[in-house]
């Protein structure tokens, strides 16, 4: 019997192909036939015997020889034939993510893959197959048509869509100033340009998904959609990849996990909100689905629009010196709509009542009477941080993080909000018995609280994570919120952004403050977006006759600090400018490429002498390496945790030193866990 051998990439930490054998002539089946096996093609999935297990396989390779041993060579076991091979420009993504990420490509490749397609049985694969086969787009009787578009967004669509080969372009436009139209009469112009064009579109978050997806639905009917991310249901992922990989849908929209899609007619790619740290993915391996997406546009010579009212300092920095084209949205897109009045609030002067001032508390009743929507940002879930005792100082710690227990009250809990440890809430202080312990500080359940009794007739809604934990849970609040039945809305970082609420003017957000002095040198950075975005919520509709204009006020004890000057500004161009020339004085990215070695163990004193041991392993010209510390949240889950930060200010010398360094950490005897992050966004 002839063969061929099979290099395949596996989902293993393991950084090498495995070969495999496969007949190339007849075969006799079970029942005694003789069968011609389908002949191999790289990019197909191929079922394998590994160890005790049998793992699904992508081929990369096929050969006529092998340096495996003859009588350790394995027969594979089963071709998936049935499905149309992985293009070789997705493997190229994924060798380039492996490549650059410092992570095997089976890794990479096959977890990139819906998870009924690596594990499940090939009829379940033949089924979904012809249901796809049957599907019809559905036609809707009422399609949305497209508005007209200012001369600034008119200007934007022509760049995109005009654009030939590979074109980044940062959409810089403050809230409201109509982006999404942007996006999508961009598309349209691009899925005109060729019968199987297709277009991918991003967002940060799942919860943006639903709004944007029925927008999509109404202004492109017959045309087939694809959704993707992990709130999916299994069955219901693949069939959407499915739909993606065959090339049956035509605008595909998703959250970062979608930028590994395989998409084999992919004429242009929209990141929305580029700038929410979401696009960094925080386990397993830690891609950046912007940084993804700017390169598979540039594989693909494609256009790719990086949309945001206040862009990451990396984007901003690239658009300064040419490396992106900025297209500028400067005014609202809605006729008489204009930006919010932004003021502070001292609560040095104003003393907080319930967590809220007096002069918040006014503008909420102006607003009640005139019946339209105030939003109150706090990003605090739960109703209090942590609980004391005043008697004996005990306060509410997780014995299991470096982080304390959050009140819950509605639910009688205390919980980790880091490794979900709960307990109910005691009757009496576990270390003296006193039965007067006090909630320290606000989320927002007693925000909510407080908002019913200074305004009892007002229709009080909350949403965050606790609220919307239930699938669909999330999408039915905010049409809750759209259809106008809710008054007083809060809300943590969920509410942030994305969400086009007609009738909100006003805006309060509470306790912004403690990011000001986080050890974190993005965390202003984070603010001022986060501000700004939430602040974009109000006045987004025309302007009522005779109405007060909207306005956002914040509650701060520092109402001189230069970031809440830029807010009441609306100058993002002077606070970003002024950030990156910090970072460039300080040596920080984007003018400092770097690389973070984490380790994990029962004591921390184990994972800092495996940390000290790695940084006396290998040699480093060009490279800095600093002194291993604990992490910030040092203790998870009964697990200590320390870093060790890497840097250069030559990306290639990075990556050099790191795939030698990464070589001789393999090599070192150590039992603990350890994994090193490209570009981190948190240290």
């Amino acid at each position: 019997m002839e063969h061929c051998i099979l290099k395949v990439a596996l989902d293993t930490p393991l950084d090498r192909f495995f070969d495999y054998r496969w007949p190339t002539s007849a075969i006799t089946n079970a029942e005694g036939e003789q069968v011609v096996p389908a002949l191999p093609q790289i990019g197909q999935l191929v079922l394998l015997p590994f160890g005790s297990q049998q793992l699904m396989g992508l081929i990369v390779a096929i050969s006529d020889h092998t340096d495996v041993p003859e009588a350790k060579l394995k027969d594979a076991l089963e071709l998936r034939s049935q499905l149309p091979g992985l293009s070789e420009e997705w493997i190229a993504l994924c060798r380039f993510a492996a490549d650059y990420y410092q992570r095997p490509l089976g890794e990479v490749a096959l977890p990139a893959l819906p998870r009924n397609l690596r594990v499940g049985k090939a009829g379940t694969l033949e089924r979904n197959l012809k249901k796809l086969a049957k599907l019809v787009p559905a036609l809707d009787a009422n399609p949305n048509p497209e508005p007209p578009l200012n001369p600034a967004q008119q200007a934007a669509v022509d760049a995109i869509a005009g654009a030939p080969g590979f074109a980044p372009s940062l959409l810089y436009g403050v809230t409201g100033s109509g982006k999404t139209e942007v996006y999508l009469q961009a598309a349209a112009k691009i899925l005109a340009q060729a019968a199987q064009a297709q277009v991918l579109i991003l967002v940060p978050e799942i919860n943006l998904t639903p709004q944007l997806e029925n927008n999509i639905r109404k202004r492109f009917s017959g045309i087939q959609i694809a959704t993707l991310h992990s709130g999916m249901a299994e069955g219901e992922r693949l069939q959407h990849w499915l739909a993606a990989h065959l090339g049956q849908a035509r605008i595909i929209l998703g959250t970062r996990l979608a930028i590994l899609a395989s998409l084999p007619h992919l004429k242009m790619i929209v990141i929305d909100e580029e700038h929410d740290p979401s696009y960094k993915q925080q386990e397993g391996l830690r891609y950046s689905a912007r940084d993804l997406a700017v390169w598979r546009a540039h594989q693909l010579a494609i256009p790719v629009v990086l949309g945001s009212a206040t862009p990451s300092l990396e984007s901003w920095q690239h658009a300064k010196v040419g490396r992106y084209r900025k297209l500028e949205l400067r005014e609202r897109a809605v006729k008489d709509a204009v930006l919010p009045v932004v003021r502070v609030i001292n609560q040095e002067h104003e003393k907080p009542k319930d967590g809220l001032t007096t002069p918040l508390i006014n503008a909420i009743h102006r607003r009640l009477e005139k019946g339209e929507q105030s939003l109150l940002f706090l990003n605090r879930r739960g109703y209090s941080p942590v609980i004391a005792c005043d008697a004996c100082g005990w306060i509410s710690d997780c014995t299991r993080c470096t982080a304390h227990l959050v009140m819950h009250k509605l639910e009688n809990k205390l919980r980790c909000h880091h490794c979900g440890y709960e307990q109910r809430i005691p009757r009496h202080c576990p270390t003296c018995g006193n039965i007067d312990l006090q909630p320290l500080g606000r989320g927002t359940q007693r925000l909510e609280e407080g908002l019913k009794l200074i305004f009892p007739e007002a229709r009080v809604f909350r949403i965050d994570a606790d609220s919307t934990r239930l699938k669909g849970s999330a999408a039915a609040a905010f049409d809750t919120v759209h259809r106008g039945e809710v008054d007083i809305l809060i809300g943590t970082q969920m509410v942030a952004k994305g969400h086009d609420f007609k009738n909100l003017t006003l805006v309060g957000a509470l306790n912004p403050d403690s990011a000001l002095f986080s050890q974190d040198y993005r965390a202003s950075e984070r603010l001022f977006a986060q501000l700004m975005q939430v602040a974009g919520r109000a006045g987004r509709a025309a302007q009522k006759q005779g109405g007060n204009i909207s306005e956002v006020l914040i509650q701060t004890r520092y109402p001189d600090h230069p970031l809440y000057h830029a807010l009441m500004a609306h100058d993002y161009d002077r606070f970003a400018n002024d950030l990156l020339d910090e970072r460039q004085q300080a040596c920080m990215p984007p003018f400092m490429y770097q690389a973070l070695l984490r380790a994990e163990a029962k004591e921390l004193q184990s994972a800092l002498d495996f940390l000290h041991q790695a940084a006396n392993c290998c040699a480093h010209v060009g490279i800095t390496i600093h002194e291993p510390i604990p992490m910030s949240m040092t203790r998870v889950a009964n697990v200590d945790r320390a870093q060790l930060l890497v840097e250069s200010v030559s990306r290639p010398a990075l990556q050099a030193f790191l795939k030698e360094w990464i070589a001789t950490l393999r090599g070192l005897k150590s039992r603990l866990k350890w994994g090193v992050e490209i570009d981190p966004v948190d240290i």
